[in-house]
């Protein structure tokens, strides 16, 4: 490939505290050479590749670390290449793929598998995670340290909770030992039995049964406590609820070590939208109250929050037009990460940097990887965004296989431009 500068951009790069205008060389080998104010539109090679954002934002390229894909046993509802595609229409160049799959991802040969499909079908970097428990029954610890050699980056039974304490303290004595990084979807299966939505007013006037917010925050406080005891890499994957706030911030100022996520779905929506039964904003962890949804955006701008995630699970649309009990849950969001995660600027309720900085270091920080910066040779994956470009989400133009948008017919303002992965354009907007 051409040596390539980009010029006449806004970088933004929290990772280096980077908020300036510039340009960024990448070299031959798909590597950034060089980045910020110095590199500037004049003297530049003839054989080189110039490229004009015209003070458009570059970033690193989006850090998702919840994603679903369907390969394998769900191929219908998400493949490899569909999700690569969709990913890089949103600026996604790196993906934590959850293993629950079937089969489940748990073992090595369903790693080698993984990752030998990843590689064939899909352009995005992909990041495996296996589960924690064989199967994701939440009885018995997977093989941490052999899968950890294959290249498995984090372990989580994704949409499932290990609900035995004493599972959980081996799992976290080992995994504080072996210095792997272990992710917690937090919910209590006997208080969420059953739940639909969110427990509360609106669940009781759709005559719907609810999961209360204490079925997150018990299972968080359980966590922490055990963490006392048995330090280790500990994240908790998505948090919804005001409550389990104050104990996250009880917990840092105890000296507690571990980090937070957030869907953008529980940023960006609340109860009230699910409206009359609608099926495609069935969630877990439910959408909760409007204080439950300004409380979580408080707490990014407070350092409580560090990421955001997609939490992308694609569903076919037959699974998702069913009466809201028998309906399945999630959304797809990979697509519309940034554009929403952009609103939080766009109305003042999040610095930019902020926001840069909760999809693209931070995650890249916490699972240990060499993304999420421009630092100079690191591989140039990189997003081009317009901030202010205004779009309508039609579900007819995603990317994704599946179209469950929890979003249709919503106006965004910021439009990806231009995705780089390795220095070459994978996704030009027309």
């Amino acid at each position: 490939m051409k040596e390539k500068y980009l010029i006449n951009a806004r970088i933004i790069d929290p990772n280096n505290q980077m908020d300036e205008i510039g340009g960024l060389i990448i070299d031959v080998n798909g590597k950034i050479q060089a980045v910020g104010k110095n590199v500037a539109n004049g003297n530049l090679p003839t054989e080189a590749e110039k490229i004009d954002l015209e003070k458009q934002v570059l970033i690193p390229g989006v850090v998702d670390m919840r994603v679903f894909v369907g390969e394998p046993g769900y191929e219908y509802k998400e493949n490899f290449r569909t999700l690569s595609n969709a990913a890089l229409s949103g600026g996604v160049t790196s993906v934590v793929s959850m293993p629950n799959t079937t089969p489940v991802i748990d073992n090595v040969s369903m790693v080698d598998f993984l990752k030998r499909r990843g590689r064939d079908k899909s352009k995005i970097n992909i990041f495996p995670a296996a589960s924690l428990t064989k199967n994701t029954e939440g009885t018995q610890m997977t093989e941490f340290g052999l899968l950890r050699r294959k290249g498995i980056i984090a372990f989580t039974d994704g949409l499932k909770t290990v609900q035995d304490p004493q599972v959980m303290m081996r799992i976290m004595n080992y995994a504080g030992k072996s210095d792997v990084l272990i992710m917690q979807h937090a919910e209590d299966n006997i208080l969420s039995a059953g739940g639909l939505i969110n427990e509360g007013e609106i669940s009781t006037r759709l005559g719907l049964k609810g999961i209360p917010f204490l079925a997150e925050k018990i299972i968080v406080e359980r966590d922490l406590s055990i963490l006392e005891e048995y330090q280790c890499k500990y994240h908790i994957s998505q948090i919804s609820s005001k409550k389990t706030i104050s104990v996250i911030k009880r917990a840092k100022e105890e000296g507690k070590v571990f980090s937070t996520g957030v869907s953008i779905n529980n940023l960006s929506l609340n109860e009230n939208d699910i409206g009359d039964f609608k099926t495609f904003l069935k969630l877990s962890p439910p959408l909760r109250t409007e204080e439950d949804r300004l409380s979580l955006i408080n707490a990014i701008g407070e350092g409580l929050i560090e990421v955001i995630v997609s939490d992308h699970k694609p569903e076919d649309e037959e699974s998702k037009r069913l009466t809201f009990a028998k309906a399945a849950t999630g959304a797809t969001g990979i697509e519309t990460l940034l554009p929403l995660a952009l609103e939080l600027f766009h109305n003042d309720s999040l610095k930019l940097n902020t926001i840069i900085a909760s999809i693209t270091s931070n995650p890249a920080k916490i699972l240990g990887i060499d993304k999420g910066s421009l630092q100079k040779g690191a591989d140039a994956d990189l997003c081009v965004v317009d901030i202010n470009k205004s779009w309508i989400v039609n579900k007819d133009n995603l990317l994704s296989k599946s179209k469950n948008t929890p979003i249709e017919d919503r106006k965004l303002q910021g439009q990806i431009i231009k995705t780089f992965i390795k220095g070459e354009i994978a996704f030009a907007k027309a």
